[in-house]
This record gives structure tokens, sequence and C-alpha cells, in this order.
């Protein structure tokens, strides 16, 4: 395909600098091989997450100066409560200043020890939010969602049948909670489809379970209802937001992701016994629930970017973006996971270097030696992030998927910057078979171990 031009002009601009293999090398070493410890001023290109890491539009930063930083009820938190309303329709809002603090307080005050949450996919944070308060996540991704070599428009999407009986077998009383996160990142950054949430919400109400999003990228989810299901063609981006959300009692969302904002996040749900447990949770540990641990200049921040981002110019671009980098890697052979998603593209690393075993971490040797070879950071979404050992019998049990993700920030790199990444990937792949296994050297048992375990190389 060809590049979308980018639907903004850059006002400022921030350097970024190369350093040569032997510094990197020495880099590497001294991060213990864990890409999260490398210094961000030792990194080129950075694919690292794109939570977090967009750049603001003029309306946001204009934004930013009108900021009201009384302790309560300031003036931007009646913007930021108006907006999270009108997009979600949800009666309660509650700012928090990420996304994992809003699954955290959610996760806290309904779980019970035991307690099962179903999902299409877990993502990282979610995952280990779920284990903290007591509760068991279960995936229930199609089957197509688990082969990265399958193509299907919605590979999100969760199976039904198996949430069916999952709601059969053990009853809303064990299982408190239906979560679905769109897109699901850990799969891909595949869509969820709108007949895929309606036959979701006919199974919760036929057990009386709620249904909540997990709303990080609501809107790259909307694009591809619209690109994809002949029934929503003709709709505007808000319009499909709106129809999805009808279907939810709720959603968690990290506001550095689809709000393109630096930091923020919330909970926005319906029940009105959560409201008390959950404000006295947030006064607890974040602040007054009119601000959630942010200043009032980022409610407002957060406010303009959801307006923004539903914006159909800006999420053509964004994920002709994310498509532009897949093409010239599928063009050069490289394995990745397809269709591409909405906000990165992931490599195979199962099949990049098949001769090293789940068990010595692809993904992560992979993710490694990409900085090595050019300076690109990217994530390892595999064995070292998911893999875990069961309870009952000992053995450890792998993901389905040995992935490294290049996410691409919102709104920050140039097409000649996607070029540099797409060479640099050819290059590793010329010498993949050179590549090491690798193992854990502390923190091995820790369900976050990805964040801060050192390694070495086998």
């Amino acid at each position: 395909m060809k590049y979308i031009p980018e639907p903004f002009r850059i006002k400022v601009v921030e350097t970024i600098k190369m350093t040569s293999r032997p510094e990197r090398e020495k880099i590497m070493a001294a991060a213990g091989y864990n890409v999260f410890n490398i210094p961000s001023e030792n990194v080129y290109i950075d694919l690292l997450t794109d939570s977090g890491t967009g750049a603001m539009s003029d309306n946001q930063w204009a934004g930013l100066q009108t900021g009201d930083e009384s302790y309560a009820y300031c003036r931007n938190w009646y913007h930021f409560e108006e907006t999270v309303k009108s997009i979600t329709g949800m009666k309660y809002v509650v700012p928090t200043h990420q996304g994992r603090v809003a699954e955290n307080i959610l996760f806290s005050t309904i779980l019970e020890k035991g307690m099962i949450v179903p999902n299409n996919n877990h993502f990282d944070t979610t995952r280990a939010n779920v284990l903290a308060n007591g509760g068991i996540p279960k995936d229930l991704v199609i089957e197509e969602g688990r082969d990265p070599e399958k193509t299907h428009p919605f590979k999100g999407n969760m199976d039904t049948a198996r949430l069916d009986e999952l709601l059969k077998t053990e009853g809303p009383r064990r299982v408190p909670i239906v979560f679905v996160t769109i897109t699901n990142n850990s799969g891909g950054g595949q869509p969820v489809s709108m007949a895929n949430i309606r036959d979701i919400r006919k199974v919760c109400d036929k057990y009386g379970v709620p249904l909540f999003f997990d709303a990080c990228r609501f809107a790259e989810n909307a694009y591809f209802i619209q690109q994809r299901e002949k029934e929503f063609e003709k709709k505007r981006i808000a319009e499909i937001v709106r129809e999805m959300f009808s279907y939810a009692d709720g959603c968690t969302m990290s506001a550095k992701i689809d709000a393109i904002v630096n930091i923020g996040g919330f909970i926005a749900f319906n029940n009105s016994l959560w409201e008390a447990p959950i404000k006295e949770k947030l006064i607890q540990i974040e602040g007054f629930p009119t601000y959630g641990g942010l200043a009032g200049r980022d409610l407002e921040a957060v406010a303009r970017g959801l307006e923004e981002v539903q914006n159909e110019e800006y999420l053509a671009y964004r994920v002709g973006q994310v498509r532009y980098l897949g093409d010239l890697l599928e063009k050069a052979g490289i394995p990745i996971l397809k269709p591409t998603g909405g906000h990165a593209v992931y490599l195979n690393a199962q099949k990049f270097c098949p001769h090293i075993l789940p068990a010595q971490f692809p993904g992560q040797s992979l993710a490694v030696n990409l900085y090595l070879e050019a300076g690109v950071r990217s994530v390892e979404i595999g064995s070292f992030m998911f893999a875990h050992t069961d309870k009952i019998t000992g053995e450890v049990v792998y993901p389905d998927l040995e992935l490294v993700r290049l996410a691409l920030p919102r709104r920050v790199y140039t097409k000649a910057h996607i070029e540099y990444v797409a060479e640099s990937v050819q290059q590793l792949f010329h010498k993949r078979e050179q590549m090491k296994g690798m193992r854990i050297i502390d923190h091995r048992d820790s369900p976050l171990r990805h964040f801060i375990a050192r390694l070495e190389f086998v």
C-alpha cells in the first residue's frame, strides 16, 4: 500500500541519537538484557509501547494552559466527566492516573478469592491485577486469534460458546464480570467485531453478568468495525463508538493510549452499588474523586484527546502507518502476525528464530538483538511475559504465541523512521541463525517479571 501522509504538521521536534554497536552492547549488558532497563536517550527508534508516548496536539497543549488546579471540582473535571459520559454513556466516571490503577480499584472492589474473570485476552497488568486480587484470569479468544498465520478480520473476537459454557458451569457467583479488550493487545492488536460484542452481551444477559471493556484502543477498534463490517461502512466513528459502549456496563481505560496523552485513565460504570466503594478506594490511594491523581491540566488534555482520536482522517493515517510497516516486512519475507492490527506490528518470533525453544525466550532474544543491531527498542509478548508455573501440576504453561511487538507511538514517527525499522528487521533476519536463547537470572517467579528481571544469553 502507499503511505498515507500525516494529517498534521510538525511544530516541535526532539533530537534522537544513534549509538554505535559497541556502545549498544555495553548499554544492553548494563540493562541486564531487559529492554525496559535501557535509558531512553540511548534508544534511536522507541517502539517499546504506544502507551503515554504519543505526541499531543496544539489543541491539547493549549488546554494545559487552562488547567484549574483547585483540589476539588476544578473546571477541567467537568469537561473530563462530560466527555467520558458522552462517549461511553456511563452514569459514573472515576478518574485515575493510569489504566492499571483503574483495574486494581475495580478488581479489589468486586473480586473474591477464586473468582474467574474471562476475557478475549488479558494483557499483562490486567492479568496481574486479577491475580493480585485473588482472581483467576481466563482467556477465551477465538481459535483464529491463537494462530499468527491465519487471517480473519476480527481475530480479537471472544469465543462465545466457551464463554457460555464457562458461565453455565461456574455461574455468576464465581464469574462476577466479563471483560473484552478492544483492541486485543496480547493477540496482536486485533479488533473485536460489533457482531461479537452483541453476542457477548446476549450471553452476559443470559446469566446476569456485567460486561466491561478494557477500552484503551476503543477508537481504533471502531475504525476496524467501520472498515470491515458492511453494516457500519457508512457510519461515522462517533456513532460506532456509541453503539459499542451501549452494550457494556462499564469500562476501564488507560487514557495514555487512545486519548493520546502522557498520563491518565478512568473507570466508567453504571452500577450504583459500586460507586461508593470505588470512590473510597480511589480517595485512599489516588486522591479526591474529581482528580484521581491527575492535575487539572491533565484532565483537560485527556478530554480533548478523547474527542480528537475519533477523527476519521487521523484513524486512517494511524492504522495505515501500522499497515505500511507490516507490508514492508511481509514483502521482505519477515514472519509477522497477520493481519496487522491497529497500533503495532507483531513479529512472529517462533518463525523468526525457530531454533530457540520457548523455554529460552525466542521473543526476548529477538527484541534484544534488534536493539543491538539498530538501536530499535521493541517488547517481547510471549513466554518471557506470560509463561507461568501451574500451581496444581507444577508444569510450565507457555502462551500460544511468541511475539515481538513493534508498537508505534501516535503522531511521532515519519515514513523514513518506519522504513528504517523495516530495513533493520530485515538485516537481523539474515543473521537470525546466530541468535541465541536466553535465561532469567533473577525475579523468575514474578507475575510481571518482564519489567524487572535480568537475563543472560545461554
